[in-house]
C-alpha cells in the first residue's frame, strides 16, 4: 500500500498530485498549486470531472469554454468565509492566472458527462457547527450529497478549534453496501494555524491489519483507502482540512466504530 501521509514536494506550483494509480485505488484525485501573481496554471479533464477550490488567493479561470472571471476573495484559509469553486465536466479543459498569491485544489473523481461547468459557493456555502463539546467543529459543505452538482465528487471544508476532534466518533465508508453503507475513498488536505503546529490522524480498521497513526503539518495530505480516520489538534493550534470523496454511487453513509457507537447514540 502506498504510504497514507503525503508530504507537499515543494512551496510553489503545483505541490500535491495524487492519482487513483498513486494512491492505489479507484476513484478520487487530488492536486494543488501554489502560485505566485501572474503564474498560469491549465490541465486537460479527460475521464474526470472537477471542482476547483480557491483555497486561498485569487485567479481569474476558463474553463468549457467560457470566462468565469475573477475567482476567490479569501486570502487566508482560517478566515473560515465560504470558498469560490468552480466544477468542470470530464472531456473539457480549465485554464487559470493567478491574480494574487492563491492556493487551488483540484478535486476530482471519474465523470459521466451529467453536469455542465457551474460556479460552487460563495452563495449557498453556510458555516455550520457540528459536534458537542471538545468534538465540535464547523463544517462549509462545497459539494456534498445535497447538493446535484457532479457525478461522483463530493467535497466539503472543515474547521477544527484547538484542543479539538473531528471526523470523531471515528468512522468508516469503505463497503459498497448502500443504504447501510457507501464505499468512499477520501483524502483530507491539512492546514494548521500558526502553520508550525502539527495534527494527529489515525487510520484503521476494527481487525487492525490497517493501524498507522500520523502528525500531520501544515499542507500535509492523508489519504483514507479504508477504516476508520479521526484527527485530532492539540491546545493553540487550529486546524483545517479540506476532504474529498468518491466512489461507485455519490451518496455518504457510514458505521461508527463499535468501540465509540455509545458516543454517537448518547450525542446523536
Amino acid at each position: 500500500m502506498p504510504d497514507l501521509l503525503c508530504k507537499p514536494f515543494g512551496t510553489h506550483g503545483k505541490v500535491h498530485e495524487i492519482s487513483p494509480e498513486t494512491a492505489g485505488w479507484r476513484y478520487v484525485g487530488f492536486s494543488l498549486y501554489r502560485l505566485r501573481a501572474g503564474e498560469e496554471a491549465a490541465e486537460q479533464t479527460e475521464t474526470r470531472e472537477v471542482i476547483l477550490v480557491m483555497v486561498e488567493g485569487k485567479a481569474r479561470i476558463t474553463a468549457a469554454g467560457q470566462d468565469w472571471g475573477i475567482l476567490g476573495d479569501r486570502m487566508n484559509v482560517f478566515e473560515k468565509t465560504p470558498p469560490h469553486c468552480l466544477y468542470v465536466p470530464n472531456d473539457d479543459d480549465w485554464s487559470l492566472v493567478a491574480e494574487t498569491d492563491c492556493t487551488v485544489a483540484v478535486c476530482s473523481a471519474p465523470g459521466q458527462g451529467r453536469h455542465p461547468a457551474r460556479r460552487i459557493g460563495p452563495d449557498g456555502i453556510s458555516l455550520t457547527e457540528r459536534g458537542t463539546g471538545v468534538n465540535t467543529r464547523h463544517v462549509n459543505n462545497i459539494a456534498m450529497e445535497a447538493e446535484d452538482c457532479a457525478d461522483s465528487l463530493l467535497v466539503t471544508e472543515v474547521f477544527t478549534p484547538d484542543g479539538h476532534w473531528s471526523s470523531y466518533p471515528s468512522h468508516r465508508h469503505d463497503e459498497d453496501d448502500f443504504p447501510r453503507i457507501t464505499y468512499l475513498e477520501e483524502t483530507y488536505y491539512h492546514r494548521l494555524n500558526p502553520r508550525q503546529g502539527f495534527g494527529i490522524q489515525r487510520v484503521y480498521t476494527e481487525d487492525g491489519t490497517l493501524d498507522e497513526c500520523m502528525a500531520v503539518k501544515d499542507g500535509d495530505v492523508v489519504l483514507v483507502p479504508r477504516g476508520h480516520h479521526p484527527c485530532g489538534v492539540p491546545y493553540g493550534f487550529e486546524m483545517y482540512y479540506l476532504n474529498v470523496m468518491a466512489g461507485p454511487r455519490r451518496n455518504w453513509r457510514f458505521q461508527a466504530d463499535p468501540a465509540v457507537q455509545w458516543i454517537m447514540d448518547r450525542d446523536g
